[in-house]
């Protein structure tokens, strides 16, 4: 039986979490060195060569926000990937890691998250991804994301309303 082909081929493979807390708050983290708007988002990253998705997000969650993976339990994820485009403004632009990608494809996961504030630790990883960070409502995301992640975001928000509040 032959594996079914990848509408994605040319978007890096990228996994991304929806942290939620015991009252149904998602985590939202503020991007280091990102100007508003749009500047808000839910930790997300690359998956490593040989790498599953489910360790990719425990990787990056704990990478980005310094939550180890003792502290969440699976809640549920959104079964294949889900896709944007970066605009071409942001593929050719030379600060912009000189994108060999047309964009990200992502597998999403929702964890639970069961320790406390003081167990996050934006700083612990060499590279910073958020410079801060607050609990807020799963459907004020697509607000805050950059335009380009919004139709991801949204559908991120309508897989895991069950989780929020």
């Amino acid at each position: 039986m032959s594996q079914p082909s990848d509408p994605w081929p040319h978007h890096r493979a990228n996994v991304g979490i929806a942290l939620f807390n015991a009252q149904g708050q998602v985590w939202l983290g503020r991007r280091d060195g990102t100007p508003p708007p749009w500047n808000w988002q839910l930790p997300q990253g690359g998956m490593d060569e040989g790498e599953t998705a489910e360790l990719a997000a425990l990787r990056e969650l704990e990478e980005e926000t310094g939550i180890s993976p003792d502290l969440v339990e699976p809640l549920g994820d959104i079964p294949g990937w889900l896709a944007y485009d970066y605009p071409p403004a942001v593929r050719e632009d030379p600060r912009f890691h000189k994108k060999r990608h047309l964009g990200q494809k992502q597998r999403w996961f929702a964890l639970r998250f069961n320790g406390c504030d003081a167990d996050i630790d934006l700083k612990r990883h060499v590279e910073v991804e958020f410079d801060a960070w607050r609990w807020g409502e799963l459907a004020e995301i697509p607000d805050l994301i950059i335009p380009w992640k919004r139709d991801v975001y949204l559908q991120v928000v309508e897989a895991f309303r069950a989780f929020g509040r």
